[in-house]
């Protein structure tokens, strides 16, 4: 049996209310540019605020090209451009990918919602004789990795919607780790898209959870969320195709930690969440002592924070890692949260800085963390650990690290290599 393969990260796509593509995201997170603003996506009546962090200069005709665009929803949208940014970043010619075998995994908290409240309004309004068959027939998940292969012109590809909400971005970047690793795919396209909607503003209003102006992860004072809304998608393959092919490798993905505890629907379990940042250590091999950045789901409630921060220390001790959380700046992206924050830990590593996080005034000493307040440092980052918590305790746990260049294993440790 052939040793597992090492698997590196080559190509980045990236949708976000703070930049689309990577030179532009990368721009807003080294300035610590916040993406919110008022919420004109849908009609904000009765509600005492509505702020969120939207996209509001996404023309998908400029980034999508073989999609027909009228067919899939903005969710769809987003995924298939940033999948076609990831091969082109990749520098991977279209024939070889659609040549190889290959895998599209994506993952999403509300699928196409946005489409769904617009069918729901032309029910109400005039009856179910009445609803656009056409935005009808987008609504379902599977549509959004399906969006990515159609747009790629991919045939021999399995393409996988992952709906384990906030967390889907890292399931999806470990399931696409796994097939690379075993050979069983040649290239993985995988991470995470979705649009904001009505349903899921409302919803996490009604919990109190909804920020009046600002995201404030960690502060004292914070609020809650803002909802956003966007995509992230990464393009994996083997060490040695890349070489292979003189790819650039902007990071290595060393491992990854899932459970699901199903202790609550909405509060995350602090023990839990501490295993499994430990079995991602494990799955990475390396020690807690090696990690240099966390990558914080950090979604600026008061429950979410203080239980993440509570979990960081039981796993690292008084040894915490600077912690960031940028959903300060791009909001709570739900299903793409931890993909495109997955891209900002890439960009972190082969950059050599640390992104801030922004509105921060007065870190709560419940948390009693280094988040890197408002303005982005210079760093050396070999180890970086990406968070991801989901409701009903669905949690994973992204391990990545520096590729190097001399061709020993990126992690300190070794680990499996």
């Amino acid at each position: 049996m052939s040793s597992p393969r090492r698997v590196v990260i080559t190509g980045l796509g990236a949708v976000t209310s703070i930049g689309t593509g990577v030179a532009e995201f990368l721009g807003g997170l080294r300035a610590g540019r916040s993406g919110a603003k008022p919420v004109t996506s849908f009609d904000v009546t009765g509600f005492e605020h509505a702020q969120g962090c939207e996209i509001d200069d996404f023309d998908a005709a400029s980034y999508v090209h073989n999609l027909p665009l009228r067919e899939y929803g903005r969710a769809s949208h987003f995924a298939a451009a940033a999948a076609r940014m990831a091969v082109e970043d990749a520098g991977l010619p279209a024939d070889d990918l659609r040549q190889a075998r290959s895998l599209v995994t994506v993952g999403t908290t509300d699928g196409e919602s946005r489409d769904l409240d617009r069918l729901v309004q032309q029910e109400v309004a005039h009856g179910p004789e009445r609803m656009d068959p056409v935005v009808a027939r987008r609504v379902p998940a599977g549509r959004l990795s399906v969006a990515a292969a159609r747009e790629l012109g991919l045939v021999n590809v399995e393409a996988v919607t992952l709906p384990t909400a906030c967390a889907a971005g890292n399931y999806a970047i470990g399931y696409g780790y796994d097939a690379v690793r075993t050979g069983e795919v040649e290239f993985a396209l995988c991470g995470g898209a979705d649009a904001v909607c009505l349903k899921t503003f409302a919803g996490f209003y009604r919990l109190g959870t909804i920020a009046p102006e600002r995201c404030q992860p960690f502060d004292r004072h914070r609020k809650g969320i803002l909802t956003g809304e966007g995509a992230g998608i990464l393009l994996l393959e083997s060490l040695e195709s890349a070489l292979a092919r003189g790819a650039t490798i902007h990071a290595e993905v060393l491992g990854y930690g899932l459970n699901c505890d199903a202790d609550h629907p909405v509060a995350p379990n602090e023990d839990s969440f501490a295993r499994c940042v430990r079995l991602a250590h494990d799955n990475a091999g390396i020690a807690a002592d090696d990690v240099d950045l966390i990558s914080a789901h950090g979604t600026g409630t008061k429950a979410n924070d203080v239980s993440e921060a509570r979990a960081i220390r039981q796993v690292f001790g008084d040894k915490t890692p600077r912690t960031v959380s940028i959903k300060s700046m791009i909001g709570h992206t739900m299903g793409a949260a931890s993909a495109i924050a997955a891209i900002a830990c890439t960009l972190a590593i082969r950059e050599g800085f640390i992104p801030p996080t922004i509105n921060h005034v007065e870190t709560d000493p419940e948390c009693d963390i280094d988040c890197v307040p408002n303005e982005a440092v210079d760093a050396d980052l070999r180890v970086v650990q990406n968070n991801a918590l989901a409701f009903g305790g669905n949690n994973a746990v992204l391990m990545l690290g520096r590729y190097d260049t001399s061709g020993g294993p990126a992690g300190p440790a070794g680990g499996q290599r």
